[in-house]
């Protein structure tokens, strides 16, 4: 019994000393349990709004503030056209408008009922029934303060108008996450886990005594996936368009460019994990670690970024998928130009331009 408990002394020994299986053990589910309570939440909050009160009277002012004081919306402007409007939803500064139409409380006083439209952006369905939901409900309550403890003979109506996907569709979400989850894995991940092999097999050391320069060959060694990234672009968009139904309505052109412009940060990050890694494995994990659940969680893909608090919306800005969801909704399901996706576009090239630059930096020509 005494020999039993000095190997169980001996393995908590060895537990505290190995800091890889103390960050697993201790940190792992630490960080785990509170990024997913507050990144994994169906919950629609802080959505950004704006309104276009053309009546401006006491019913829509009131209406009005109990809509911006809820802690679901974010009032951001208000708006004086329909024309704005577009360019707002055009711009991705808003989720959701609320339309008062002229003369609302006299509607609502003199002939017992009114309307409010509701346009939200469908881009995301799920967000957008949400929000719509949660703008009717408070209507509602508004509606029954007129007449407390009596049938009502005021009435609200609302109209709803889904704007990008009237039917609801989930896949015009599904899709351009889809194509930034695959494109980053399939990229960063056999990249980085092609140019470790090198180095494990000891193969590395005869191609950097070669003639070509180190940063050509790791260049040569990305451009194969380049081209098969290019190729799951275009069956992503084939099986989007023809299958799912989902339609390319803004240029063709300009979706394969951003897409080539993604897949160079995605190579560049696996260059950049490949220098760190010593083994294939510690390439992979690597990868699955900092960019798959990064990708999953921060990316707007499967949870809207304004929901979670301001310290992980600052993280997710470092992460690329994300400025390339925006892109692609823009360019795939909005039918937007270049005009509209120019800033996001900046971002993944200073991106990029940063991690080719600490990668080949970091780069070592001697391997022992």
């Amino acid at each position: 019994m005494k020999q039993f408990l000095i190997f169980i002394k001996k393995e908590w020994l060895h537990i505290w000393r190995d800091r890889r299986t103390l960050v697993i053990l201790i940190w792992m589910p630490v960080v785990q349990i509170l990024l997913y309570g507050f990144a994994l939440t169906t919950e629609v909050k802080n959505s950004n709004i704006a309104i276009f009160d053309q009546s401006r009277d006491e019913a829509t002012t009131t209406i009005s503030d109990e809509i911006a004081a809820s802690r679901y919306f974010s009032l951001v402007q208000n708006v004086y056209s329909y024309n704005e409007i577009g360019e707002t939803f055009r711009k991705g500064k808003i989720r959701m408008a609320v339309v008062f139409p002229r003369n609302f409380r006299y509607d609502l006083l003199h002939a017992n009922h009114a309307q409010i439209q509701l346009i939200a952006d469908a881009s995301d369905p799920n967000t957008a029934n949400t929000l719509t939901n949660y703008a009717t409900s408070i209507i509602n309550d508004y509606q029954q303060t007129l007449n407390p403890g009596e049938d009502q003979p005021y009435t609200i109506n609302t109209q709803t108008r889904m704007l990008y996907n009237p039917e609801l569709k989930g896949a015009y979400s599904f899709v351009p996450g889809v194509m930034a989850l695959v494109l980053m894995l399939v990229c960063a991940m056999m990249t980085s886990i092609a140019i470790v092999k090198e180095k494990e097999e000891g193969t590395m050391e005869i191609l950097l005594v070669s003639p070509v320069k180190p940063f050509l060959i790791i260049i040569a060694k990305t451009i194969p996936y380049l081209f098969v990234s290019m190729l799951n672009v275009a069956c992503i968009l084939l099986l989007s368009v023809f299958v799912l139904d989902v339609p390319l309505v803004g240029s063709l052109w300009l979706l394969i460019a951003e897409s080539t412009l993604f897949t160079i940060t995605s190579l560049s990050l696996g260059i950049l994990i490949s220098n760190g890694a010593k083994t294939q494995r510690a390439a992979q994990l690597a990868s699955m670690m900092s960019l798959f659940l990064p990708t999953l969680l921060f990316s707007g893909f499967l949870f809207p970024v304004e929901n979670m608090p301001v310290s992980l919306q600052v993280i997710s800005n470092i992460v690329p998928a994300k400025w390339f969801y925006i892109i692609v909704k823009n360019i795939m399901i909005k039918g937007l130009g270049f005009s509209y996706v120019w800033k996001e576009t900046l971002v993944l090239v200073g991106m990029t331009v940063l991690l080719l630059g600490i990668s080949v930096k970091n780069f070592k020509i001697r391997l022992a």
